[in-house]
């Protein structure tokens, strides 16, 4: 299986719009391999401007809060390629695209890195970080999953987030839920109630 890491992924338009999404980058030999679903404005930014930046957010509200519809987070220029970067976070990586292979479900951008800088000391993401983490991703196929599944993955990274969560990831978790219980049709205080106790 190939080594994927996930970063939120920064991109801009020709007139210099930025669309800011988390993304798992696939690791390709010295390369990193994009490979968004049709339609997105990722895939049409990189055919107007064929770059983009990954950072690693010091914060996982960043991701929480990216897929729940929070976008405005502080960004800064690019150091090498037209782009922007996160202003907060560990570290980050810019790429030009050096290959695309079509498809018509989910092109892949390889892409080659120009330039790599660390930012703050990076000593490890906890275990309520990585649950947020899951749960965001978990968040952007609630319309491939079944109810039920979603709902016992949820619990289990409650577990998580009830023995290790600081108030950041306490806020990006409730976020998260709110998103699974509105798109679930349920009450936000029926979901909570899943695996937290009583």
């Amino acid at each position: 299986m190939p080594l994927i890491l996930e970063t939120v992924v920064t991109t801009l338009s020709a007139e210099g719009a930025m669309h800011l999404v988390p993304f798992g980058l696939i690791r390709d030999g010295e390369d990193f391999v994009l490979a968004p679903f049709r339609p997105s404005p990722t895939i049409t930014n990189l055919a107007e401007r064929p770059y983009f930046c990954a950072s690693a957010p010091s914060d996982v509200r960043v991701i929480a809060g990216i897929v729940t519809g929070r976008r405005d987070w502080p960004v800064v220029d690019c150091d090498r390629i037209p782009g922007k970067r996160l202003a907060d976070c560990f570290g980050h990586a810019e790429f030009e695209v050096a290959s695309i292979a079509e498809d018509e479900t989910r092109p892949r951008y390889r892409g080659r890195m120009v330039h790599a800088q660390s930012h703050v000391p990076f000593i490890g993401y906890n275990r309520a970080q990585a649950a947020v983490i899951e749960a965001a991703i978990l968040s952007t196929r609630l319309h491939m999953l079944e109810p039920e599944k979603v709902l016992t993955e949820m619990a289990y990274h409650a577990i998580a987030i009830e023995k290790t969560a600081g108030p950041a990831e306490r806020e990006a978790w409730d976020w998260i839920e709110d998103k699974v219980a509105a798109a679930l049709g349920r009450s936000e205080r029926v979901l909570k109630d899943v695996g937290r106790p009583a």
